[in-house]
């Protein structure tokens, strides 16, 4: 490990009742189930982080970018230490392609009260956070 902690951007997508997740494979994660993301580049926004990486992995357009909230995702197996910034986008239509097939098996929008497993680690701990903070905010 290089001790060295990246930035992640998690774009959560919504349709309807639906949120859009990938089957992610060749990376850390591989056979779990994750939101639309990537690295933040140096210079970039937020914003611009969530909108490139939507368009680079799905095809889609996303736009009104709103930032949510973050986890501090630790991958042990892959000796890997992330800070996932959470974001909210709004959906412009279209269908999800599968634009990068060696690290993505598939795209599926998937109902928000019956997610696929397993999920990815920093989806898991983003959930457990929002869980954990609707019971101490009230």
């Amino acid at each position: 490990m290089t001790n060295t902690v990246r930035v992640g951007v998690a774009v959560i997508i919504k349709r309807q009742n639906t949120i859009l997740l990938g089957e992610r494979i060749g990376a850390h994660g591989a056979n779990t189930w994750a939101t639309p993301g990537g690295h933040l580049e140096f210079g970039e926004s937020v914003e611009q982080c969530a909108i490139r990486e939507v368009l680079e992995e799905t095809g889609l357009n996303v736009s009104k970018i709103t930032k949510l909230d973050f986890t501090n995702d630790i991958f042990s197996t892959e000796n890997k230490h992330y800070i996932t910034l959470y974001v909210k986008a709004d959906y412009e239509g279209g269908e999800a392609l599968l634009k990068e097939p060696s690290k993505c098996l598939q795209w599926r929008w998937c109902d928000i009260n019956n997610l696929p497993t397993p999920l990815f680690t920093s989806l898991e701990n983003y959930l457990t956070c929002t869980l954990s903070n609707k019971f101490t905010r009230q």
